[in-house]
């Protein structure tokens, strides 16, 4: 008697991660999607793709403009805007990102960590400097920037390993991708409290970036300041940082708020 093996069959997506599916397909480097790159990133059929767009257009969760490209839509700003941690968060750095930003003329940025990268929740920017290293709603690995070398400083051991994995990628030929240089700047970091950053994703900017604590004095945020390595005062960039940051830090722990915590690193 012959015995068959019975292989299940994966389980058919929910309409709903269907649905996240389309909206993960976006994102820093795709910005706007035709229908068929929609498709193709969210691993779904054509007709399925064209119908679940449409219904997030008219939802005005996406909006289509006049070449037939896709963009994320106004109502998940509104959405976004909702959140009350980072809303928070955002609202006690912002007076403080304003002044830096027209102190420095550069281009200012609070970051957070999510996973193994840093994400900037608040961006003011210089004309001159390169617009998109400093976008709200930008990702980057942490190893790569200032804020992220100032959170992966403070994180755990585990985390950092995790973070410093090789290959680390490179984006100029300054980024620093050996991970023993990476933790003696971290070590150097976490023994001044400042982390400056040469050249590491864009090669004639200069990154100063320290931390914000939160109400119970652990770190939650990281502040910059990037302007050109040329015009760069990285010291009194950092008294400009430390002096923004300790009023942050204050303002924080005045108001009863519940910062956000971290979404863990996968592994």
């Amino acid at each position: 008697m012959t015995k068959h093996m019975v292989v299940d069959a994966a389980p058919r997506p929910t309409a709903a991660a269907r649905v996240l599916a389309v909206l993960g397909a976006f994102g820093p480097q795709h910005r706007r999607l035709s229908l068929s790159e929609i498709a193709r990133r969210a691993g779904l059929t054509l007709p399925t793709a064209h119908r679940l767009v449409r219904e997030l257009v008219k939802w005005r969760g996406l909006e289509r403009d006049e070449n037939g490209l896709y963009s994320v839509g106004l109502r998940l700003l509104e959405l976004a805007a909702l959140s009350p941690r980072w809303l928070q968060l955002r609202e006690a750095a912002f007076p403080y990102i304003d002044d830096l930003h027209e102190t420095t003329r550069g281009n200012v940025q609070l970051g957070v960590r999510d996973g193994l990268e840093v994400i900037y929740v608040e961006a003011l920017r210089a004309r001159e400097q390169n617009a998109v290293n400093s976008r709200v709603g930008g990702r980057w690995p942490m190893h790569a920037t200032g804020t992220g070398l100032v959170l992966l400083a403070h994180a755990e051991a585990d985390l950092q390993a995790k973070a410093l994995q090789p290959p680390l990628r490179r984006y100029t030929p300054l980024t620093v991708t050996d991970p023993v240089e990476v933790r003696r700047h971290l070590a150097h970091i976490r023994q001044t409290g400042v982390a400056v950053a040469r050249g590491q994703i864009t090669p004639h900017d200069l990154v100063v970036a320290v931390p914000v604590l939160d109400p119970a004095g652990e770190v939650t945020a990281a502040l910059s300041v990037v302007v050109e390595t040329e015009r760069a005062r990285p010291r009194e960039l950092a008294k400009l940082l430390t002096e923004a940051s300790r009023s942050v830090s204050a303002r924080l722990a005045r108001t009863p708020i519940s910062l956000p915590v971290p979404r863990r690193a996968p592994g």
